[in-house]
């Protein structure tokens, strides 16, 4: 089926620019491939330690590591997840 009722976005939904082709990254929530320029990443900090005994722990001045979780979503799970929220269409072309 054509679509000829134009385009919705210039990038199509993507960040690429003019990069060529982009990886693929698998989305942590549903394991759909994704390609990485369109795919929704986030990034925390996450502790093995008890949040409670790592309070303890940095009030006697211990250092405590963290390290970084990246994970991707696809646009689906990122606005099911609440990570992406739907803008109208007057609000989606303002920075």
């Amino acid at each position: 089926m054509v679509n000829n009722l134009g385009k919705k976005r210039k990038s199509g939904g993507r960040s690429k620019g003019k990069s060529g082709k982009t990886g693929s990254v698998q989305c942590s929530k549903c394991g759909r491939m994704v390609p990485a320029d369109k795919a929704k990443k986030y990034t925390k900090r996450v502790s093995v330690v008890d949040p409670q005994l790592a309070r303890e722990l940095r009030a006697q001045g211990s250092y405590i590591h963290t390290r970084k979780m990246t994970q991707y979503y696809c646009i689906s799970c990122a606005v099911h997840s609440g990570k992406v929220q739907i803008r109208e269409a007057s609000k989606r072309r303002r920075r």
